[in-house]
């Protein structure tokens, strides 16, 4: 691909040079009407700015990207001190960004990371659309997914059985008698929500009644309680896309007077350490985190370092139940 320089931009959006590096370095400057424009004009050219001069003599930085959709998330630093570890070993450092699972979010993040030309970088998307990433790739950036299924399979990716996880957390909760069971999730848009719910349906052998909130949090968990005690006919037992929804949602009902597990058990995902540390001890889907990342980190720097000799490889770990105090 040639390169596109900002005098390019400039003529596809319409506006002279100099509003193409406000938008690049003083936004603020530019109107929203303006700025969307040539936002739009440096994503259809697949502009992106030189970084500093060692990097492009060299052609390349010994850093890679890590791009992640909440980095408040213990999941997430469990992944990445296991990506950390492998790329300090091997000589290189990490450049973290948080996506907030907004997609302009993540697509300025990348932007950022292919101006300091990485050598790769590692990501869970946001959404299921792959052309950003593809941007990347045809740029000579290797790209690894995180905990989700490849886009393609000219391309590596870590993930866990999030289906067979959902199975296993209903399957459970059938057998200690639950009978109606609630779906807590965060956005369906997430991929890792989707799959948790197919898995958990398949189990009940038809659709749960779903509670779908804007985040997966404490907070949002919290308020989850609060959504099924006003709805009434409280069910057997809830199982949670994850452990921070669980958490907040296990605080909502004690709040309420509504015991864990007595009057409703409760699963999460992810055993983050703080699911075993709860008031009432968490049951939750074990996902083997710091593994995800090191084996992403190593895929993704044999691609870097041995593009002669590099297999894709596609890995999928599976996930295992921890059976708690939360569940009878």
């Amino acid at each position: 691909m040639s390169d596109v320089g900002i005098v390019d931009v400039a003529a596809r959006a319409g506006v002279s040079p100099g509003t193409v590096s406000n938008v690049l370095n003083r936004p603020e400057k530019v109107s929203p009407a303006t700025r969307e424009r040539v936002e739009a004009a440096i994503r259809e050219l697949g502009f992106v700015r030189h970084g500093s001069a060692s990097t492009l003599r060299a052609g390349h930085s010994r850093t890679i990207g890590l791009s992640v959709i909440d980095i408040g998330n213990p999941f997430f630093t469990d992944v990445t001190a296991g990506v950390e570890e492998v790329a300090s070993d091997l000589g290189y450092a990490v450049i973290l960004s948080n996506s907030a699972g907004s997609r302009a979010k993540e697509e300025r993040n990348l932007l950022v990371l292919a101006e300091q030309r990485v050598r790769g970088v590692l990501i869970t998307p946001s959404d299921e659309d792959p052309a950003r990433l593809d941007r990347l790739r045809d740029r000579g950036i290797s790209v690894v997914l995180v905990d989700h299924p490849p886009h393609r399979s000219d391309q590596c990716s870590v993930a866990v059985n999030d289906i067979g996880g959902g199975t296993a957390a209903v399957r459970h909760l059938m057998e200690s008698g639950a009978t109606s069971i609630v779906y807590v999730t965060g956005p369906l848009t997430i991929r890792q929500c989707l799959d948790r719910r197919a898995g958990a349906e398949r189990a009940f052998g038809g659709p749960l009644r779903v509670i779908e909130m804007p985040a997966m949090t404490p907070r949002a968990g919290q308020q989850a309680a609060e959504k099924l005690i006003a709805e009434g006919g409280l069910p057997d037992a809830v199982f949670c896309a994850n452990d921070l929804l669980a958490l907040g949602l296990m605080r909502g009902l004690a709040h309420a007077g509504i015991r864990v597990p007595q009057d409703v058990a409760l699963i999460g995902y992810d055993d983050i350490d703080f699911a075993a540390a709860s008031a009432v001890a968490l049951t939750s889907v074990r996902q083997p985190t710091h593994q995800l990342g090191r084996v992403a980190t190593e895929l993704l720097l044999d691609e870097c370092d041995n593009p002669a000799t590099h297999a894709h490889q596609q890995v999928m770990f599976q996930p295992e139940l921890v059976i708690r105090e939360s569940t009878r």
